[in-house]
Parts: structure tokens; sequence; C-alpha cells
């Protein structure tokens, strides 16, 4: 008997997800409609699940990705692949299945996507966050190491904390150099890699080095972290331009893996030390004169001056020539640009860790925990611990970080603040290099707070900006999807009753969580009177505190907004899924309404009919959950839910609609 035809897709969205599960279910469906078997692989926020084995690579006719983050195709070699958002793994999933199989297959050995048919748009948020979620780690593990290596073993001195040498602490500031290091290169070529697959990543990693290497353009200071973006960038361009040149087919083998790079490298590395070499010289040059010009300036305007440029490109060349201009004025007796300079450097990162602590839900796992180690490196003086922050969202950080350190320098110097020596930091004033510790200590935390204020209303602004599109640029932070408590049981139907789970007993052994434990009659409304997205949130939290599962309705419709800011939980299809994660919802709730239509600003255009509002306790987040959530996003792909849902008559018709789909 012959096997049927047998296709493979992997789904992902920047959330992890909703959009995730509703495009599996929809491929899935529409393939068997087509006469085909499909496996589809998900990327979500539990992990990836249901992973290809070779075997079914080597049976797939086609492979679809709907995706809209980086997935490698390096396993595909010699398969019909095609590329695309998650977006349109909902809405046209035949369309992308006959693309695949129209598909021209990848090279042998699938290292390029080259051969590839895919419409993903390489948002410039898709691309940076590339390159800073692969240096975080760099900037986290170096950034401590000279933190601890400096504020345990350093000696102050005249010309700065000194660490013996031969030490312990020496040996640990040194490994910890070599992470921060490698923090440019890294951010350089994973950005090039995000364009143009991996031809661009050892251009990018070179050219990015090249940035941090100043003596080979004749600069007494390298480019720094925005170097490094630009070095990205141009090495992906540029390499993407060469991919799409036509070549023989024995020619095809070499060109990703010689040719693309040599050329890539050659062209951006030259054209950065001619070109772009000297005019930086020129710059930080002309940049030191005007300082050195400014000393008779009056401390708010030198203050304000100085702090802007430590936080411009934080530890970058900008920074340093402020640094070095005002710590080179302690030999001359004069301490106070020295002071600016030393609140300065510690604003941008210990503002950004308030900012991740106020508007959490602003941002993903990965930066909050980037907030703790950037506490830590600004107590220490690291102004690079701010860096992965502007690199991911430079309209937003950069400026608030110049005005936050301007303002914390300003201060600085009205209150007559010395250092005397050349470091910043709280470090400083604990060592006793600081002549007027309290002052210090008020002017650095006036300037954080000014920082964390200003990235709030900016990242909030820039993500209401930001359009939703069904490409790479559609991205989100990796948080921004709800995940439902733990349940040791299922509730009755009508109940929403949380049970807690047993303290004792194994995940494992647990019974699989139901959606129908935080749901109840009392928590839907088939004629809600909201007409706006607003005030559905707003009505749907309103159940929940009747019930007892939501404490602070203010705070869980402020959470659900904030997400809707990030990116619209408008789904399409008529459905939406605003959610909420903070401590507001004392008990997870799971709320519906069924509308006559309300802008969601869904992707499709379509008004939202089918409303699940999900609120969740921060400390309730857990795996089950999340798949619980999962479950629930593919039963709403399948028409026969929708139309149940939209046809109810009363609240049970809705809980015997969810029962029959996701039990």
């Amino acid at each position: 008997m012959t096997q049927p035809r047998h296709l493979l897709a992997i789904t992902a969205c920047p959330s992890g997800v909703a959009h995730t599960y509703m495009a599996a279910e929809n491929l899935e469906r529409t393939a068997t409609e087509l006469g085909f078997t499909m496996k589809v692989e998900t990327h979500g926020q539990i992990g990836v699940e249901n992973e290809f084995t070779a075997e079914e690579i080597e049976r797939a006719e086609a492979i679809v990705i709907a995706a809209d983050s980086k997935i490698d195709l390096s396993r595909f070699g010699g398969k019909r692949v095609v590329v695309s958002g998650v977006s349109d793994g909902i809405h046209h999933p035949g369309k992308l299945i006959k693309e695949a199989l129209q598909a021209n297959p990848l090279p042998a050995g699938g290292g390029s996507s080259t051969g590839v048919q895919t419409k993903q748009r390489t948002g410039l948020y898709r691309v940076l966050m590339n390159g800073v979620s692969h240096m975080i780690p760099f900037v986290v593990v170096g950034g401590l190491m000279i933190a601890f290596g400096y504020g345990l073993g350093g000696v102050p001195g005249p010309g700065g904390l000194k660490i013996p040498e031969g030490t312990f602490w020496a040996t640990l500031a040194g490994l910890g150099g070599l992470g921060f290091n490698l923090m440019v290169p890294i951010l350089s070529g994973y950005i090039a890699y995000a364009i143009a697959d991996r031809p661009g990543l050892a251009p990018g990693m070179i050219t990015g080095m090249l940035a941090v290497t100043p003596a080979l353009y004749g600069s007494e200071a390298g480019a720094g972290f925005l170097g490094g973006i630009v070095t990205g960038l141009l090495s992906g361009a540029i390499a993407l331009l060469i991919k799409k040149i036509p070549v023989h087919r024995y020619l095809a083998p070499i060109w990703p893996i010689i040719v693309i790079p040599v050329v890539t490298t050659l062209v951006v590395g030259l054209g950065f030390i001619y070109a772009l070499g000297g005019p930086i010289a020129w710059f930080f040059t002309a940049l030191t004169n005007w300082l050195a010009g400014m000393q008779g300036a009056t401390p708010v305007l030198l203050g304000v001056v100085l702090g802007m440029m430590i936080g411009f490109d934080m530890g970058g060349p900008v920074n340093k020539v402020a640094f070095l201009f005002a710590g080179g004025l302690i030999a001359t007796g004069n301490f106070l640009p020295q002071g600016m300079t030393s609140v300065a450097i510690a604003v941008p990162p210990i503002g950004m860790f308030l900012a991740t602590l106020i508007a959490r839900r602003l941002f993903d796992d990965e930066e909050r925990e980037s907030g703790i180690a950037a506490a830590c490196m600004g107590f220490f003086g690291i102004t690079e611990g701010a860096i992965p922050f502007a690199a991911a969202h430079p309209l937003a950080v950069i400026p608030a970080n110049m005005i936050g350190a301007a303002v914390g320098a300003a201060v600085a110097g009205v209150l007559g603040v010395e250092g005397h020596v050349m470091w910043g930091g709280l470090i400083v004033a604990v060592v006793g290099g600081i002549g007027q510790p309290i002052q210090f200590v008020i002017a650095l935390t006036i300037g954080s707070v000014v920082t964390a204020a200003l990235a709030i209303v900016l990242m909030r602004v820039t993500a209401k900006q930001q359009p939703v599109q069904a490409g790479v640029g559609a991205e989100a932070p990796a948080t921004a999807e709800p995940a439902l408590a733990t349940v040791g049981a299922q509730a009755p139907a009508n109940r929403a009753v949380p049970v807690a789970e047993p303290a004792a007993a194994s995940k494992a052994a647990l019974p699989e969580p139901s959606i129908l434990g935080y749901i109840s009659e009392a928590t839907i409304t088939l004629a809600p009177v909201a007409t706006t997205r607003d005030e559905m949130i707003a009505e749907l939290t309103q159940l929940g505190a009747k019930t007892g599962q939501i404490a602070d309705a203010d705070a869980v419709i402020a959470s659900a907004l904030e997400r809707e800011a990030i990116m619209s939980t408008g789904v399409g299809e008529g459905i939406a899924i605003p959610h909420a994660k903070c401590d507001g919802a004392v008990h997870p709730l799971v709320a519906f309404a069924r509308t006559p239509g309300i802008d969601w600003n869904a992707p499709d255009g379509e008004p939202a009919k089918i409303v699940f509002l999900i609120a969740v306790p921060e400390r309730d987040a857990g795996d089950e959950h999340l798949r619980i959530l999962a479950k629930l996003s593919r039963s709403l792909m399948n028409p026969n839910v929708r139309s149940a849902l939209e046809n109810a008559t009363a609240p049970g018709d809705v809980l015997e609609a969810l029962r029959r789909a996701v039990d």
C-alpha cells in the first residue's frame, strides 16, 4: 500500500503561543483536505514540540515555515521549502502548501537559504533582536566578572581603580574582559546572520571586531556597539545581494561558504577602514578639543554635555572621550567634572534596571534578567550594562539614557560632587573616591529615575507606532503570551474553583489541566455593553472581580492594555485573546464575550466577535498552562467551534462548546 504524500511544517511567533498553534492547526487541517499528511513542529514558549526525526524529513515532499522568528534551515538540504510569516499560516495555509510544493529544493547540505521561496520581511526590530539576544550573555558574563574583579579587588588611586597584577581578581577581570571583547562582534555577526543567513555570519563578526579595533582606521577610539550595528547591517545587506546573483551549478557549493563571506568582508571591511575610518578619527579628535574649550563653562552646562556623551553610546567612543576628559582634570585639581561623570556612568544601567521593575511587561524574560545584571554593573560603574536595551530599543533607550545621565550629571555639578578616582558607580563612593557621597547618591537616584521613566514612556510610544505585520518585522517580546495557573484536578464546569497543586506530587502525575477550571457561567457574557477594545477588556475583568478571581481590576486592565500596545491580541478569524499576567489576579481567570464585532487591529482586519480574556497571577505561570492556551488556540481555528460559540444562546452553551473542543 502506497504511503500518503507527507508534508512538514514549522510554526513560531515571537510570543510563542496563540499564533504558533493557530497556524499549526490550520496548516494540518488544510493539508488533510488537500490529501496530504502533515506533522507540525511548534516553536513556542514551551520549547520545541513534535520535533522532526531524520526519517520524517527524508520522507517529506515539502516543508512550510510559518514563523516570525529565525529558523535554522540546515537540516532541510535537498527539500522544497517555503518561508513566510506566522500570519500566513493562519490565513493562507493552502497557498503556502502549494508554494512549498512548487519551490526549488535547497542546496544539498542545507547551509544556505539560497533557493528558498521566502515571503518573510526582514524587519529591523527582528534583525536587531537577533543580534541582541546572542550578545546579552557576553555582556552579562563579561560585565559581572569585570565588576566583581574591580569591586572586590580594585585599589583606588589617582589613575582610577587598579587591580594588583597576579591576583585572583585580576584573573577574574581579565576573563570578563574576553567576554566584553566579543560583545560587539557577536552583535554585528548575528545581525548579519538574521539578514543573510550563514553567509553573513563571518563577515559580520569580522567587521564587528574591526569596529572596536580603532588602530586599523587611525582612530584613538573604536566605533563601539553603534559601529557594530552598522557593520552588521552592511554585512548582512551585501551578503544578501551577492546571494541573489545567479551562479553556475558548479559554483553553487562554494558560493555561500567562500565567495560571499570573502567578498562581503572585503567590501565592508575596506569600506569601513578607508571611507569611515578617517571621519571617525577626525570626529573624536574634534570632540576632545571641543570639550577642552568648555573647561570654564558653568557646572550645569558642562554636566549636561558630559552626561549626554556618557549616555549616548554606553562605553563607546563618545562615552570614553567624555570620561577621559573628566579624568584628565583630576591631576589639575579640578575634581568636579569627574564627579559628574562618575554619576552619569551609572545612570543608564541602573535606570534600565528600574524600568524592568516598573514596567515588566514591556520587557521579555531575557531583558528582565539582564536588568538585574545591569543593576550590578551600574553599582560597579560599567555603563555597558545598558547596551542590550539600547540595541534592542534604540529609539527609546538611547534618548532616555542621554537625558537621564545629563540630569544626573547636572545635579551632581549643582551639588558640588567631586570625584577623586577615574571610575564611576556607587563603588567609588564606597571606597572613598567621592568627596560628597550623600549628594552623589541623590544625583544618581534622580538621573536613574528620569532614565527609567523616559524609557518606559518612549518604549510605549514606539510600540504603538510599530505596525503589526505578517512578516518578521511584527515581532514582540518573548513573554507576551500568557500562561494559566496549575490546577491539581478539574473543577466542575459551572464553577471557577482553583485547586492548588499538591506540593509532594510530581507534575507528571497530575491530570491534564483543563481550561474549564478557570471559566464559569459568571465569567461569560453574550450581550456585552462594551463597544471598544479597551471597554471590552474592562468589562470582562469586572466579571472576574465579581467571582473573586480578580482582586485589583485596574492592575489587570493596565497589564492587558500594555500587552496590546506591544502587539494586538486580535489574531484574525474574528478572534481576540487579550491577556494579563500580574498579581491583580489572585486566581487564574478565563472570561468570554460574544460581540457584534469590535475593532481589535487584527492582521486580517476582521472585527473580533469571539473574545477570551485570560488573567493569571505572576506566580502561577507554568508550561502545563501554556499547553492549555495552545489547545484553546488550536481549537478556535475549527469553524465548528467558532460557530458554536457565535450561536450560543446561554452561558452553558459556551461551556459545552469548550468542553467538546478542549477535553
